[in-house]
């Protein structure tokens, strides 16, 4: 059995993704006006880094920078939350190869496949996996659970959907487009 190694390059992109996902977490966030449910601009920021360096890379990313941002936040992680952004980030990063970004293309095919699953994704970490998992791991009440879960996915799903639109199609275009480059004929 061949034992798969992460790269230095996947290491570092955990590292910083984690560290600017705690950064974005910590002083780019917006109140939604329900109790710990914010308007993160950390999903964004975890899509684009899940689309380009993969789901494992993804996973970590949301699972690190989740982790340490409630850490220095509320000064211990909020397991249920951590494990749907660690889910999130993987989710994204599944649709790498169907995206692949690294081909300079970042049209109106890979805009909508990104949306779907971004959506669905979405929809299923806060809406399902949160909610339960609040209910089972903290005792949480149902009906809080459940609106803090559909306001924070329906947030994120507009965050992703417009910021990391945008962070993905302003990384297409420094990627050299597939075929771009021919040959020069010499005389």
């Amino acid at each position: 059995m061949q034992r798969s190694k992460l790269s230095t390059k996947t290491i570092v992109a955990v590292g910083i993704g984690a560290a600017v996902f705690v950064i974005l977490g910590r002083f780019v966030s917006i109140p939604s006006g329900i109790p710990n449910t914010s308007i993160e601009t950390t999903y964004a920021f975890l899509a684009l880094m899940s689309v380009v360096f993969g789901p494992i890379a993804g996973g970590l990313i949301g699972l690190i920078g989740h982790a340490l941002k409630d850490a220095i936040i509320y000064g211990s992680p909020w397991w249920s939350w951590v494990v749907v952004s660690a889910f999130v980030g993987l989710g994204l990063g599944l649709a790498k190869k169907k995206i692949n970004i690294q081909e300079g293309v970042f049209g109106p095919k890979q805009i909508v496949t990104f949306n779907i699953v971004q959506v669905i994704v979405q929809a299923i970490g806060w809406g399902v996996v949160a909610p339960v998992l609040d209910i089972v791991i903290y005792a949480e009440p149902v009906n809080k659970v459940f609106t803090q879960g559909i306001v924070a996915g329906i947030a994120n799903m507009v965050s992703v959907g417009v910021l990391g639109t945008i962070l993905l199609s302003a990384y297409a275009k420094t990627r050299t487009k597939s075929g771009s480059l021919d040959k020069e004929e010499t005389m």
